[in-house]
């Protein structure tokens, strides 16, 4: 019984689930809808992938610092052909994936110039943790000591206010 209810299951599981995502590939970066997530127009044309940049973490567009974020990876790659390596799929159907514009890794960039925090999860300090202590000590983006108060990172900015959308 047990078997037959699995065999027909699986089939209906299989069928429903999309396509996992080529690994790498290219494509052009056509919107920046905030400092970790674009939209990317695969090659060949369609319709563009959101892509949500993996191992960073950048201020939500209502928080300090989120504005200057969106802004300053839009200034980076809004028209350029980057790389995107990544298969899996957030809870929202983002694409998770590191990106590489003219082989730097943006993630790391974002981190290193203070407008990211590396994506802690569990303890871990994550991919970028060097970056973000020498962005920290310099200063830099959501770090600088002009702002008002001192950074908030996202999550938990997220679950004191919502989220900005």
């Amino acid at each position: 019984m047990v078997a037959a209810l699995l065999g027909a299951w699986l089939p209906v599981q299989a069928s429903s689930q999309a396509k996992p995502a080529p690994s790498a590939w290219s494509g052009v970066v056509t919107y920046v809808v905030d400092g970790d997530t674009v939209r990317v127009r695969p090659p060949g044309g369609g319709k563009p992938v959101s892509v949500r940049i993996s191992g960073i973490d950048a201020p939500e567009i209502c928080q300090a610092g989120g504005t200057a974020s969106r802004d300053a990876l839009m200034r980076k790659l809004l028209g350029q052909r980057v790389a995107v390596y990544g298969r899996q799929h957030d809870d929202y159907g983002r694409l998770l994936a590191k990106i590489s514009f003219k082989g730097e890794d943006t993630g790391r960039w974002m981190v290193a110039q203070g407008l990211a925090w590396s994506y802690r999860n569990r303890g871990n300090a994550g991919p970028y943790a060097a970056q973000q202590r020498q962005a920290r000590a310099a200063g830099l983006g959501i770090f600088s000591p002009s702002h008002a108060a001192p950074p908030v990172y996202p999550a938990q900015f997220r679950k004191r206010h919502g989220s900005c959308r």
